[in-house]
This record gives structure tokens, C-alpha cells and sequence, in this order.
């Protein structure tokens, strides 16, 4: 191969990897005293976005943490309810054990250590960061907010599995 065609060739495998990189976003984590108590990072893979949660000063114990609709926590006083309902475009029921669901905002439970502390990372199949493979979009005109809430989804009961009430909140943005 001479050198002129393996430039060419090296551009070209360039070009295909910057084209097919994973798409990042982040969202900071607060409270409702609107004090930061975590990050999470998005990225988003070839059949879904990978998600790494870390914070600390939680109540320890299983939480449901989903994906909502709307890119806001502007209101932590009156429980993060801007956020709206879960990222949700097909209208699947709640539940990722649900015959009728699961919707695009449903994540597995997180667990939280004696200590207040948490580093997990969960994957969801069901959406992703542009729209990418045609699932619901994270990071569409109105965004999308990462929720804790205050118990354990039990992944089937309407409309949020018995997770309770809202804690922590963090708004999804592009990096």
C-alpha cells in the first residue's frame, strides 16, 4: 500500500470511529436543600446509555431511580415534581417487570450504604442520549432529570412502583 492510500485509509477509520464515539452527558446531583451531593455520568453506548451514579449523605437502603421527562429541579422545596413524569414517548405502562411496560425512564434500584454512600452503575436498553437506534431521548428539546426517590420500586405497581417521594434530583446536560 503506498503511503498516499494508507493516509486515505487512516482518515477514513478516523472519520468512522469519531463518527460511532460514545456521546457523554452529566448531571449534578442535589437535594432538597439544593445542596449537591453527587454526580452522574451518561454514556452512550451501541444498544443503550450507561449510567455511573455516585453520592453520598443519602438515606441508606434500596432506592428507585428513574429517568424523568422534563430537564429541571428547579424546585426541590416542593419535591422536584418539574421534572415531571418518567421519559415515557410510547405511553408503556410503569415497571421493568411489567407485561405492558417497561417505560423509558425505568432503571433498576440503587442501593445506599449504612454510611450515606452509593457508586453504582446501571444500563438502560430503552433510551439513549440523541435518539439514537430510535429510543426515547434523553437530551431532546425539554431534556430529561435523573430522580432518586425515597424507597425501593417494586418495578410493576402505577405509577412508580411504591418508590415514594422524590429526594435528589439532578438535570441531564450535554458535556
Amino acid at each position: 500500500m503506498s503511503f498516499s492510500r494508507l493516509v486515505v485509509a487512516c482518515a477514513i477509520a478516523s472519520a468512522a470511529t469519531a463518527a460511532t464515539a460514545a456521546e457523554q452527558a452529566s448531571a449534578s446531583i442535589i437535594n432538597r436543600q439544593g445542596q449537591t451531593v453527587g454526580t452522574a455520568t451518561l454514556i452512550e453506548g451501541p444498544h443503550g446509555v450507561l449510567i455511573h451514579l455516585t453520592a453520598q449523605g443519602l438515606p441508606p437502603g434500596p432506592k428507585g431511580i428513574h429517568i424523568h421527562s422534563v430537564g429541571t429541579c428547579d424546585d426541590p422545596d416542593q419535591g422536584f415534581v418539574a421534572s415531571k413524569a418518567h421519559l415515557n414517548p410510547d405511553g408503556k405502562k410503569h415497571g421493568l417487570m411489567n407485561p405492558e411496560g417497561p417505560d423509558a425512564g425505568d432503571l433498576p434500584n440503587i442501593f445506599v450504604h449504612a454510611d450515606g454512600t452509593v457508586e453504582v452503575e446501571l444500563y438502560t436498553s430503552l433510551a439513549s442520549l440523541g435518539g439514537q437506534g430510535g429510543r426515547a431521548t434523553i437530551l431532546d428539546d425539554d431534556g430529561a432529570a435523573l430522580v432518586i426517590h425515597e424507597n425501593r420500586d417494586d418495578h410493576a405497581a402505577q405509577p412508580i412502583g411504591g418508590a415514594g417521594a422524590r429526594l435528589f434530583c439532578g438535570v441531564i446536560k450535554a458535556d
